[in-house]
């Protein structure tokens, strides 16, 4: 049976925690990182043969007991915690409907406080990454960079199939990075759409896609720092922050704001410039594709 993502979440992180951090001699014969299978399986209090059935898809219904105890002896955070149970609730079929529904609308609450954060850039997206509603502030942001060019504007399509994304984002590897991670974890997580177009991805993008959705099982960050190169106003360094939304369609909001003094002024020059633009970018959903 093939390597399940609860399987592939629970061997990288084992591989990624050093003998020394669980209190174990490094030792100078070791083949693989990380720890052994057995050194996890005797501080979790399992079979090694268990353990190897979780890793290689072979038991895909562990118990909560089991799972706390592994998230014990990796050490993983809170967010970990929670992706590694959804992984085992999905993998042991307890996922719900709610992953076959396709977020394509706001609610008009939300709508309400994108119009609250003007002038700040902000957006809202679904778990495939279409954008469903923005600020007129994010439209000054992003619209000469290219990304609100499709209809709906998606980000990993942008990011990996539309060459002005390379120039948009100087470090362009690690944004590639993380919108990859968050596809894989709605693609694992049982949501179809976020699977649909990790496999359109496969086909379209090639090897800077595939590489990196196969590649890694991280989580994507909830805050970070991003530099934008604008072709108006240059180099933007913006931080970011990850909100999500209380919906069973999982919808995130993000917020960027400025990190130094000069993106400050740079994001002043642009709404001081634009001029009066309709809200509708963050009032009106746009239509979506089927």
């Amino acid at each position: 049976m093939s390597e399940t993502e609860l399987g592939a979440f629970l061997r990288a992180h084992r591989e990624a925690v050093g003998p020394a951090a669980v209190g174990l001699p490094n030792g100078n014969r070791r083949r693989t990182p990380g720890l052994r299978r057995s050194e996890v399986a005797t501080l979790a209090g399992l079979s090694v043969d268990y353990l190897t059935r979780l890793e290689q898809g072979r038991d895909r219904s562990p118990s909560s007991q089991v799972l706390a105890a592994l998230a014990d002896t990796l050490g993983l955070t809170r967010d970990e915690r929670v992706h590694l149970y959804r992984l085992a609730k999905t993998m042991g079929g307890g996922g719900t409907c709610a992953g076959a529904l396709r977020a394509q609308t706001v609610r008009p609450t939300v709508r309400a406080v994108l119009d609250r954060l003007e002038p700040t850039p902000a957006l809202v997206v679904n778990r495939p990454g279409d954008l469903l509603a923005w600020t007129a502030g994010f439209a000054r942001l992003a619209g000469p960079t290219g990304l609100l060019a499709t209809d709906p504007p998606n980000l990993l399509r942008y990011t990996f199939t539309d060459p002005r994304a390379h120039d948009a984002h100087p470090d362009w590897p690690a944004i590639a990075d993380e919108r990859a991670a968050a596809l894989r974890a709605a693609a694992a997580l049982g949501d179809p759409h976020s699977a649909l177009l990790a496999q359109e991805l496969t086909i379209t993008a090639g090897t800077l896609f595939r590489d990196r959705f196969e590649g890694s099982v991280a989580l994507p960050t909830r805050t970070g720092v991003e530099r934008w190169a604008h072709p108006e106003v240059g180099e933007l360094r913006l931080s970011y922050e990850v909100l999500e939304l209380p919906d069973p369609d999982e919808q995130r909001l993000v917020v960027y704001l400025p990190t130094d003094e000069a993106t400050t002024a740079a994001l002043d020059r642009l709404t001081r410039t634009a001029g009066p633009r309709p809200c509708g970018c963050s009032a009106e959903t746009p239509q979506r594709r089927s």
